[in-house]
């Protein structure tokens, strides 16, 4: 008879990519991990591995009972759900990666929101890079991401939440009176960017290479509060979230360069794998389509 240990075992297996990590996952030995897919097959009464891969590589009938693997432990999660009533008997962890900008805003509104819906949920946030966030969600160490949208995977499912508007800003007078630059004159001044795995620095990156645009130099941080300090600080020009920073514009800190074109807006999205409990998953992703608010920083 099939056992949730098995299913478990087969689905973590191909979501992390080892028996290694998967036992690692669970909580077990890589050997117990290895029993219980040999248990598997002996009941299926073929094998779910081809062991002529390197790697685990899934047969074609493998597949098929990864889909129903899939199906097995969503509805146990279901069933405990049922058993109390209600949807607050969820007994689990969440674990939510966000990038800065949303660490600054509006992440306690949505922690809180999730504590009174989901009372026995907890909640593990974690602030990363865009990049480094999508990562640890494919790795399986992740459950559900807020960052700019910066993939097409087909395994995951995006959830668009908000436009940003981002603008170019520097201490007032850095690029001399209040006249509308060209995007030529623009890149004359040092550019203070977000590191490569920012999903809003490789927007930008993106579209100045549509412009055929290259700054002249270029100082690179992973922070956004570094970019928006060396920014106040007369380091150079960057480009920053337009209302996020409206405080600092309203008090003479910073202000926005008006060039042609506008930098184009960013999607913000949340993002979770298809096949990872995208019930609850979804209903968190509402949730953040119902909270952000990149307007204001606490």
């Amino acid at each position: 008879m099939l056992s949730i240990r098995q299913m478990e075992a087969l689905v973590w297996i191909v979501q992390l990519g080892t028996f290694e990590r998967a036992a690692t996952k669970l909580s077990t030995t890589q050997s117990a991990i290895s029993k219980r897919i040999t248990e598997l097959e002996a009941t299926v009464g073929f094998p779910v591995f081809d062991r002529s891969q390197r790697g685990s590589k899934l047969t074609p009938r493998g597949e098929e009972v990864l889909e129903i693997a899939r199906k097995m432990l969503q509805l146990q999660e279901e069933v405990a759900t049922i058993k109390t009533g209600s949807r607050t008997g969820v007994q689990r962890r969440v674990r939510i990666g966000v990038t800065e900008l949303t660490a600054m805003t509006w992440l306690p509104q949505l922690i809180f929101r999730i504590r009174a819906e989901y009372p026995g949920i907890t909640v593990e946030p974690e602030v990363a890079s865009s990049r480094t966030l999508y990562e640890s969600l494919q790795s399986g160490q992740l459950d559900i991401i807020v960052c700019p949208d910066v993939t097409s995977d087909s395994n995951v499912r995006t959830v668009h939440l908000a436009n940003v508007d981002f603008g170019w800003m520097e201490q007032p007078g850095f690029t001399g009176d209040c006249r509308v630059l060209s995007l030529q004159e623009l890149v004359s001044y040092p550019l203070l960017l977000q590191g490569g795995r920012s999903g809003a620095g490789s927007h930008l990156t993106m579209w100045l290479l549509s412009q055929r645009l290259i700054f002249e130099r270029v100082l690179i941080t992973d922070s956004l509060m570094a970019v928006v300090g060396m920014t106040v600080a007369g380091l150079g020009i960057s480009h920053l979230p337009r209302l996020c920073f409206k405080h600092l514009i309203d008090d003479g800190r910073l202000r926005v360069i008006q060039t042609k074109p506008l930098l184009p807006e960013i999607p913000y999205v949340a993002i979770f794998r298809q096949d990872h409990h995208s019930q609850l998953m979804g209903s968190l992703a509402d949730i953040m389509r119902e909270l952000c608010d990149f307007s204001e920083v606490l």
